[in-house]
């Protein structure tokens, strides 16, 4: 698919690879940035709270970030500025484009209890393990920022997932892999060993792989258009 030639810039604060794909393939070019905050540190009951919490806070630590590096840019400038009558400072160009930033978000929920990324391969083990036969839920956040008008907005997407057996030698391969270990609830219903082992997925594959294409087109748009 060729880059979409769209109206604004964007930056992905997120550094998963599933993401990055996803959002290639919706068309669009992009730049990186990791938000690197303790996400520990941010806890609530419920697993909808959680990952609106936590998108937020990641795109208010590549704002911080953003803003840093603006000043240190201006400050430099301001040394080599030669005084004119003009008052006409170098900073951001009001007609540039708008930059919109996406952070996003993901929990495995499962029998209730919230999954986030196993902290290690005995509990990567003992997640898939638990959905032989059973069924899990993903909740994927995505939350816009338009960079230009500060105008921010995000929401959640739901994905139920239902899993037939899952053999022994499949979970040994995936923990020797180690992929799963870097993803919420070890989940990764488009590996091609986990594939033949889910029933029915209610809602979309991209959507389970951490970037809902359908909510992160609807949520730039109005980032776009406020």
């Amino acid at each position: 698919m060729e880059p979409a030639q769209s109206p604004f810039r964007i930056i992905l604060g997120s550094s998963s690879v599933a993401r990055q794909k996803i959002l290639a393939e919706m068309g669009y070019k992009f730049t990186i940035m990791s938000a690197d905050i303790d996400e520990k540190a941010i806890r609530t009951e419920k697993p909808e709270d959680l990952v609106m919490a936590l998108a937020k806070a990641k795109a208010d630590a590549i704002v911080s970030k953003l803003q840093i590096a603006d000043d240190q840019t201006k400050d430099e400038k301001s040394s080599i500025l030669i005084a004119s009558d003009t008052n006409n400072y170098i900073g951001e160009d009001k007609d540039a484009e708008p930059t919109l930033l996406i952070t996003c978000d993901q929990v495995v929920v499962y029998e209730g209890a919230i999954r986030e990324k196993p902290s290690d391969e005995d509990e990567a083990r003992q997640f898939i393990k638990s959905y032989s036969g059973k069924h899990a839920s993903t909740l994927s956040s995505v939350f816009v920022t338009n960079l230009k008008t500060g105008f921010t907005k995000g929401d959640w997407d739901k994905v139920e997932i239902h899993f037939h057996e899952i053999p022994d030698n499949v979970i040994d391969k995936l923990i020797e892999e180690g992929l799963v270990l870097r993803v919420a609830g070890a989940l990764i219903i488009e590996h091609p060993l986990i594939v033949p082992c889910v029933k029915d997925v209610k809602g979309t594959t991209d959507s389970v792989m951490g970037l809902p294409k359908a909510l992160t087109e609807k949520l730039l748009k109005e980032a776009m258009n406020e």
